[in-house]
């Protein structure tokens, strides 16, 4: 199977196989679509290992990752999580948007973020050691979460932390031919449109455009969809519901393409 592809920004690789090697837990910070959970996938694969990812989300329980006992035929019997699986069998287990799971998850992870790399099982009243090619991974949205939920210190500090963002233009522009086969110059202008919605602080967006929607937004152009509509359905209309914002992109996306 091909290594997914990841242009690197930094020395974010570099930092990676580092942690790896010390069997530090890896922290990714930064906006929805920046490559984050790819660049896990891309290191995965680098590193022959096997990637397991949680994506975090309020119901989230520590139950969920370390496993429960279930109801097969005559017995119950002992079901294994996918955090207890990664830990045994020394596999990277990735916690995408750790900050949105409930704090007994983060309570569940904190033996494993130190130097003691073990996971109690409660229901069983066991301590398992962690595998030494098992590796904690998380990332967390500052921007989004500010001011909502928070990773409070104590957990933060267990991890090396990396900032992702989005690329320079040139850089992004790359991603896109490399990723869908858009032409270069549809790639520079749909870079052109994220960059100035980027920069439009005042229509106070949640989120801004990701290198994610231009993905999704060259994909479209490349299979024959008209530019301006693929630029709406896939930047605009997914970054708001304000009728008059809508509008106002699509107005400054349809002068730009």
């Amino acid at each position: 199977m091909n290594i997914p592809y990841y242009h690197a920004i930094g020395k974010e690789v570099q930092v990676f196989e580092h942690a790896y090697n010390c069997k530090i837990p890896f922290l990714l910070k930064g906006p929805t679509g920046t490559g984050k959970s790819r660049f896990i996938e891309h290191m995965a694969h680098k590193l022959d290992t096997k990637l397991i990812t949680i994506s975090c989300h309020e119901e989230t329980s520590s139950t969920d990752l370390i496993g429960r006992f279930i109801i097969k035929g005559a017995e119950t019997v002992w079901l294994d999580g996918p955090l207890t699986t990664a830990v045994k069998e020394g596999h990277i287990l990735y916690l995408d948007e750790i900050a949105e799971a409930r704090p007994d998850v983060i309570v569940a992870i904190h033996s494993l973020t130190d130097h003691r790399r073990e996971l109690f099982i409660d229901k069983l009243g066991e301590t398992i050691n962690a595998h030494k090619d098992f590796m904690l991974v998380a990332s967390f949205n500052p921007g989004y979460q500010r001011g909502f939920k928070e990773l409070k210190p104590s957990t933060r500090q267990r991890f090396v932390a990396i900032s992702f963002d989005y690329p320079e233009e040139k850089i992004e522009a790359e991603i896109l031919v490399s990723e869908t086969n858009v032409s270069k110059d549809d790639a520079k202008r749909l870079v052109n449109i994220a960059t100035k919605i980027r920069n439009l602080t005042e229509l106070g967006l949640t989120e801004t455009v990701s290198t994610r929607l231009l993905v999704d937004a060259a994909h479209l152009i490349h299979t024959g969809l008209p530019k301006r509509l693929a630029v709406h359905v896939a930047v605009v209309e997914p970054l708001t519901d304000d009728l008059e914002v809508i509008q106002a992109l699509k107005d400054l996306s349809d002068l730009m393409i």
